[in-house]
């Protein structure tokens, strides 16, 4: 099995035309966030279904996915480290696909790259361990991709009532530059309230005055009405 297979399987199902509607919906024009990213015009199903039909790739042939100029091939390289980090038990060759995607964070360089594999990979190799500081590195990178794994692998963390890392990245975080940052950290801080609302009031009752409205709006999407208008209000 090479990148070169997969990259054919890629080329098979590739539609032009919404190629061109991804490139404009993931904001790949001069100046926006994903600026020159070629997509090949495949939904993220059909990506995920060449993955899971094709065996094992060496971390060598996935490198070279990860390098391509194509979107979908960056996504299948990185949903690749997925399927074998999930399959392997062996400390040694989690460790060594943890190492890796960290190796390549800057290629997933897009939300949907970020979003669709970090927390199966950083999120769940660090769920059992003690030292995190990793993502506290990651947030004070001056990278967004990067920035945004290291808020979004705690959706791992969230799904097991580990709330601590969430609270303190969204913290670091809170006043980014970017919105696809504020977004992030009001979708991890939703995840927190659906699953304990009283940690997330507590967050909220600190920070809502100075919170980007982004982030709040996401953060209370579930509020009852009347909770909602009270925030915002402020």
């Amino acid at each position: 099995m090479t990148a070169e297979f997969i990259l054919q399987e890629l080329f098979s199902v590739a539609n032009p035309e919404k190629a061109k509607f991804l490139q404009g919906f993931f904001k790949t024009g001069k100046g926006q966030y994903a600026e020159g990213d070629v997509f090949l015009g495949i939904v993220v199903p059909i990506t995920r279904n060449i993955v899971k039909e094709n065996k094992a790739l060496p971390l060598s042939e996935i490198q070279i996915l990860l390098n391509s100029e194509y979107h979908e091939a960056r996504l299948a390289g990185l949903l690749f480290l997925v399927q074998q980090f999930k399959k392997t038990k062996k400390e040694e060759e989690r460790k060594e696909i943890f190492d890796f995607y960290l190796a390549n964070a800057r290629k997933a360089n897009n939300w949907d790259l970020v979003d669709v594999t970090c927390k199966d990979v950083i999120g769940l190799y660090l769920l059992d361990k003690e030292d995190r500081k990793v993502l506290y590195r990651l947030a004070e990178s001056d990278n967004l991709w990067e920035q945004r794994i290291a808020i979004v692998s705690t959706w791992m963390f969230i799904r097991h009532k580990q709330y601590d890392d969430t609270l303190a990245l969204s913290e670091k975080l809170l006043n980014h530059k970017h919105d696809l940052m504020h977004k992030a950290v009001g979708w991890m801080l939703r995840e927190v309230g659906k699953r304990d609302r009283e940690t997330l009031i507590d967050f909220l009752d600190k920070h809502y005055r100075n919170m980007p409205r982004t982030a709040l709006r996401y953060a209370i999407e579930h509020f009852p009405v009347e909770m909602k208008a009270y925030y915002m209000k402020k």
